[in-house]
């Protein structure tokens, strides 16, 4: 398949595998050498963190093919098999993008599965899903099932799947699929060549079922006649396939058996020697195959940023974002809120947060960033915010004011996706790790939503730096705010992702103004390191009166971790109330409405890398209070206050040692949030009250 894509022109080829026959692919097709293998199967470190095990190292190499030389990269991979068929679908998708390769004949994906992960495993049908679609589309991507007919011990006849062949899903996209006879190399050589000629000729998925099996069992200590007597009888008394064609060859006169035997002794003396046994690898690669990473090495979560920019540069990009062609007859609504965005261009309104998100987005393309968003809804914004493409009424195509700034601006790419979330979020995230120049953004519906992609959380974003010293940049947004509408969708599990969070693997952020996540997103474009953002984006708070923001603060002001509370006499403060998010306003609302001059409300924009130097920096203005609290709406097991807890004591410890920080909020709660509004409101009052009395 290698040599018949490059016989194509195919450049790059990204390929995804479980662990079972890896060593096999990274030696015998990527050119990895065995010594170096042995050597980390002896201990030697790869990474100077945790590693993974060997059989989850990624991999690349380029090889000469009759077409050229092609660079061929092996994905990282956990243990969770077909998780990184999607990731390593994206990056394809990502370094086409990069090539401008709109029909996918520069760079193809290939997929290895095992049989029964194939038939079992969900994330398989999202990612046929995806296949075709605009967001997601390679050209095709060529899956491979090792079918040894047991998945671990579990029998193919009785329980492994219901289908008739492994195979069966493949048939939801009206792919072919070749079943071929393992032990035939003929036939599965002419397999695979049909196969890459399919994927140019059509541009569409095909699948090649290679019908084997397990010699060793599950493992090499495995005994699987322990569980599968009569399959491993056969087995062990069936020839392996080097055998069995070598004695085909030797029959039709071909070779003779001393030349068969020679190059299997020749092949192990190579191994033993710690040789390369690829003969077509290229030793002095072409580096214009590969994604350049090095401006983005050795970044700390510091790193400066200038994200503010002049005003007149901000009104006219201003203007081309707020521009719809005549002739384009505009939805009612929509007409207004672009009506609107002119005003807050010209300065006669106050900025919203779709106007500000939208100019992050428009300046950054200004300045040379490309820019992609995915997700369910995120063409309009689930809550009708963002409307970042206007549907002529007429009929019904599509403007994009984005993509209209200048003849020669980046890529500017956003799609409603499929309702997707696992294999969607994992195609975003090998786009990212293969896209570094950009920012590559996914948005929740409801925040709660990336419950359904966790382990793509857990095995990539959050520990792929530290277990394979792999970087990315790629954004969540997960809307997040509890406003009496039940447990489902109201919280994006921000607790979830700060257990996750050490070594600085993460940023997490829950801004609260249009100017905050104005540069929040400019920041994670233009600084140059490379690390997750997760941002706890708001629903409420996307039109309330007070979160606004001006031209002013665009220009020149840039992300704050933290917020300290301008509007009272820091001298005159008696309690300070620290807090994250949505409930920053209801505090605030109920404290104007009591009139209380002396409690302050210090909001935590980033709760991860906690921000100590500047949390100190406002705390020490306070030189008079008597009291610190921590405030949140997420019940007291959720939220930010287990996690984050004994980061504020520090800092408290350095400024007021005297204090105790202490927690007001909802009481632990199974449940996210309340399902009756009354409950929900009862609930609210009660702690934004014990969050505002005081008595010293």
């Amino acid at each position: 398949m290698v040599k018949r894509s490059g016989e194509y022109g195919c450049k790059e080829i990204v390929m995804a595998m479980a662990h079972r026959g890896r060593l096999n692919v990274l030696v015998n097709i990527l050119g990895k050498n065995p010594a170096e293998m042995f050597e980390e199967f002896e201990g030697k470190r790869l990474v100077n963190t945790s590693g993974d095990v060997k059989y989850h190292q990624g991999f690349s190499s380029n090889v000469m093919t009759p077409g050229g030389e092609v660079h061929m990269a092996l994905g990282f991979n956990p243990s969770h098999l077909e998780i990184s068929c999607p990731v390593v679908v994206g990056s394809g998708r990502a370094r086409q993008d990069r090539r401008n390769d709109v029909k996918g004949e520069k760079v193809v994906p290939i997929l290895m599965h095992g049989d029964a992960a194939f038939a079992g495993q969900g994330v398989v049908m999202e990612t046929f899903q995806l296949s075709q679609t605009r967001a997601y589309k390679t050209g095709g991507t060529i899956h491979v099932v090792i079918n040894n007919q047991v998945g671990f011990t579990t029998s193919r006849q009785d329980d492994a799947r219901s289908t008739e062949y492994c195979t069966d899903i493949a048939k939801m996209v009206q792919a072919p699929i070749l079943h071929v006879n393992g032990d035939n190399p003929d036939a599965v050589m002419f397999a695979a060549m049909l196969a890459m000629d399919y994927r140019y000729e059509f541009g569409k998925d095909v699948v090649i079922d290679l019908v084997c099996y397990r010699r060793r069992g599950h493992n090499e200590t495995d005994e699987p006649s322990s569980t599968q007597p009569l399959m491993y009888e056969i087995i062990r008394k069936h020839s392996t396939t080097r055998t069995l064609y070598a004695q085909k060859l030797v029959s039709e006169g071909v070779v003779e058996q001393d030349q068969a035997n020679e190059m299997a002794n020749d092949y192990r003396a190579r191994l033993d020697n710690g040789e390369f046994v690829v003969h077509n690898l290229v030793r002095e690669p072409d580096t214009s195959l590969f994604v350049n990473w090095e401006p983005y090495l050795g970044h700390e979560w510091r790193t400066p940023a200038k994200t503010g920019l002049d005003i007149k540069a901000l009104q006219e990009v201003a203007a081309k974002i707020t521009h719809i062609p005549d002739g384009i007859q505009v939805q009612r609504q929509v007409a207004k809120i672009y009506d609107d965005r002119r005003k807050m261009a010209g300065g006669a309104l106050p900025l919203n947060w779709g106007m500000a998100e939208l100019l992050a987005y428009g300046t950054l393309l200004h300045e040379g960033f490309p820019i992609r968003i995915t997700g369910q809804d995120v063409r309009r914004g689930t809550f009708s915010h963002r409307h970042a493409v206007v549907f002529n009424q007429k009929d019904g195509e599509a403007y994009l004011p984005l993509t209209n700034l200048a003849d020669d601006q980046p890529r500017f790419d956003i799609y409603d996706s499929v309702l997707s979330e696992e294999a969607v979020l994992a195609f975003e995230y090998g786009y990212a790790t293969t896209a570094p120049a950009g920012l590559i953004i996914w948005e929740a519906q409801f925040g709660d939503f990336a419950n359904g992609a966790q382990v793509v959380i857990d095995q990539f974003i959050a520990s792929g730096e530290h277990k394979w010293g792999r970087l990315s940049g790629l954004t969540m947004m997960l809307p997040h705010g509890f406003e009496g509408q039940g447990p489902e969708h109201s919280s994006a599990r921000l607790e979830r992702f700060l257990q996750l969070c050490a070594e600085h693997n993460m940023q997490i952020c829950n801004p609260t103004t249009p100017a905050q996540i104005f540069h929040l997103l400019r920041r994670q474009a233009i600084r140059p390191m490379r690390r997750p953002l997760v941002i706890m984006s708001p629903k409420w708070i996307l039109r309330h009166k007070l979160a606004t923001s001006s031209l002013e603060e665009l220009a020149n002001e840039e992300f704050l971790n933290v917020i300290g509370d301008s509007s009272i006499d820091m001298a005159g403060a008696k309690r300070v109330v620290l807090c994250s998010g949505k409930v920053y306003y209801h505090l605030l609302e109920e404290r104007e409405a009591r009139g209380i001059t002396d409690v302050a409300l210090v909001r935590l924009e980033q709760l991860y890398p906690f921000p100590d130097d500047e949390l100190e920096e406002i705390l020490k203005a306070y030189s008079n209070i008597k009291d610190i609290v921590w405030c949140q709406e997420e019940p007291m097991n959720q939220g930010a206050w287990y996690s984050s807890q004994h980061h504020m004591r520090h800092v408290i410890q350095r400024t007021h040692p005297q204090l105790h920080l202490s927690y007001v909020g909802r009481e632990s709660s199974a449940a996210p949030a309340a399902g009756y509004m009354s409950v929900h409101l009862e609930e609210q009052k009660k702690f934004i009250d014990e969050a505002l009395s005081f008595t010293s």
